[in-house]
């Protein structure tokens, strides 16, 4: 049988990922935490101050609810571009991908919630002679 090992990050190190969605940024920093009691720092604000409403708040904190990970680790984040649930969500995404780093076990958990993937939906473009990227003016006949 193989026993689960639980990689430790070394003294000082950190584990670092990216996170993207629409036009929002998030560079996540990970590591471990010796006392018990994770902190979660979003643009050198805590985390609940850095994201007011109570949902963006539990769409950042996902990933790491799913793997019963929210006291084990520090969490450092520099967020740029987008509004506040397209932060969240890039916030999600790259935490998401620094604790598969951390642990290759927890990948089919995050996976399966759709965490590692890369939502691609974006805002369409206005194109000429409309008013918005696909609303036409209203036709007259005369």
């Amino acid at each position: 049988m193989t026993e689960t090992v639980i990689k430790k990050i070394p003294e000082g190190r950190y584990i670092e990922a990216v996170g993207r969605r629409k036009t929002s940024i998030a560079r996540v920093r990970i590591e471990e935490n010796k006392s018990g009691k994770g902190a979660i720092v979003v643009n050198k604000k805590p985390f609940t101050d850095y994201f007011k409403i109570k949902r963006t708040q539990l769409t950042a904190g996902e990933a790491l609810a799913k793997v019963k990970g929210t006291n084990k680790f520090n969490v450092s984040v520099l967020v740029r571009g987008g509004g506040a649930m397209s932060q969240a969500e890039a916030v999600r995404h790259g935490l998401s991908r620094a604790l598969v780093v951390f642990e290759g076990e927890w990948r089919d958990r995050l996976k399966k919630a759709g965490f590692l993937k890369r939502d691609p939906r974006a805002k369409e473009r206005r194109k000429f002679g409309l008013k918005k990227a696909r609303k036409a003016p209203q036709w007259s006949k005369r």
